[in-house]
């Protein structure tokens, strides 16, 4: 069975939506005011994201569950021929609707996001937490680290995701959920971990248009960092695992 573009790119943005909802919902339950999860620390956003992942995966297997273009990329480098078994073949118009389907899932998602939270947007909060809902941010601003920290932090991503296939074990969604607490765990402390331009660019757009209060700026200046550095390990790891095939 073949699926077609609008298959393809509707599940992309729906399992991209439902991925930045989930992600941004548990980091705004465990940084805004007066939330059921407030202050739930470092892990419980790990494990959400982990979960949120898990759910985008399963909501877009027509597509291939990439939801983030440093895993596409990292299947253009990879050689493949289509960007999903049943699925589109490997091209750079195609690539191009994957690019497109995940940033209008990510702002989608960004938004639900807000919507659900904001009565606690509402709330005084410092400018930078409430940024930190949408986006990430560096603990030491150093754009060369932070840019190297992506990069390595989602070659691991990318890397571990082509060889999935080359394992009996069929954990599917599950696998890609504990690989993404795990990057957290291991390697988000110094950015973010944002390994994936369009979690951090399509809610920062969000962020930008929304009427959010006292939310004050978006970050621009940094923003090219988690957009850049993601493609970039996706690039490598794609280049990678076929080297080691």
């Amino acid at each position: 069975m073949n699926f077609s573009a609008g298959e393809v790119f509707a599940s992309e943005v729906v399992g991209t939506a439902l991925l930045i909802l989930l992600g941004a919902g548990v980091v705004a339950n465990v940084i805004l005011p007066k939330t059921k999860g407030f202050a739930g620390g470092t892990l419980m956003i790990n494990f959400g994201w982990g979960l949120a992942v898990f759910t985008g995966v399963y909501a877009s297997w027509k597509s291939g569950a990439h939801l983030n273009p440093a895993v596409t990329i990292g299947i253009m480098t990879n050689g493949q021929d289509t960007f999903s078994p049943d699925g589109l073949p490997v091209n750079f118009g195609n690539m191009l609707l994957y690019f497109a389907a995940q940033m209008i899932g990510a702002i989608i998602g960004a938004v639900l996001a807000f919507l659900a939270y904001k009565n606690h947007f509402d709330l005084e909060a410092p400018a930078a937490t409430k940024l930190g809902v949408f986006s990430t941010g560096p603990e030491i601003r150093s754009y060369t680290w932070n840019f190297i920290t992506e990069v390595i932090a989602t070659f691991v991503l990318v890397f571990t995701i082509l060889n999935f296939g080359n394992t009996p074990s069929q954990l599917g969604p599950l696998a890609v959920a504990f690989l993404v607490v795990g990057i957290g765990a291991s390697l988000g402390g110094p950015t973010g971990y944002a390994i994936n331009p369009a979690r951090d660019l399509g809610p920062r757009i969000a962020h930008a248009f929304l009427p959010i209060k006292g939310k004050g700026g978006s970050d621009w200046s940094y923003a090219w960092v988690p957009v850049v550095g993601p493609l970039v390990g996706g690039a490598l790891a794609g280049l990678a695992a076929t080297a080691m095939a």
